[in-house]
Order: structure tokens, then C-alpha cells, then sequence
């Protein structure tokens, strides 16, 4: 099992996801909460079509913190 970090954004009628390992893979939807399960399908589909195509998995390496200024 892979566990990729997620950077959620809300914006202006809605709400976005995507996984800074994996580039181009990305969701919205109305709710942070819808958002986050469809990114959970969309890794899944964006790993099995690198499996597919023999590519190797990109290993989680992004990490997060807060800064105070």
C-alpha cells in the first residue's frame, strides 16, 4: 500500500485535491469530502495504468509543514 500526500484547496465553488508525487493526477468536486474520495479513485486508476504500461510506482516522498510568519 502506497499513502501519497494531498494538497486540498477550496476555491470558488468548489474543492480540489492532488497528490504532489503524482503529476497531472487531480480531482474536484463541490465538498472537500467528495474531493478527497475522488482522489482516492483517481490514484487508483493513475496506478493501475502505470502497472498497465510496466512503469514503476512513484514512491510517496512529499512531506508538509506549516510555517508561522
Amino acid at each position: 500500500m502506497h499513502r501519497y500526500l494531498l494538497a486540498l484547496e477550496k476555491a470558488d465553488g468548489n474543492n480540489s485535491a492532488y497528490p504532489s508525487d503524482l503529476p497531472g493526477c487531480v480531482a474536484t468536486r463541490a465538498t472537500r469530502e467528495e474531493a478527497e474520495e475522488r482522489m482516492r479513485e483517481a490514484i487508483a486508476f493513475h496506478l493501475e495504468g502505470l502497472r498497465e504500461d510496466g512503469l514503476p510506482l512513484p514512491d510517496p516522498q512529499a512531506t508538509a509543514v506549516y510555517v508561522a510568519v
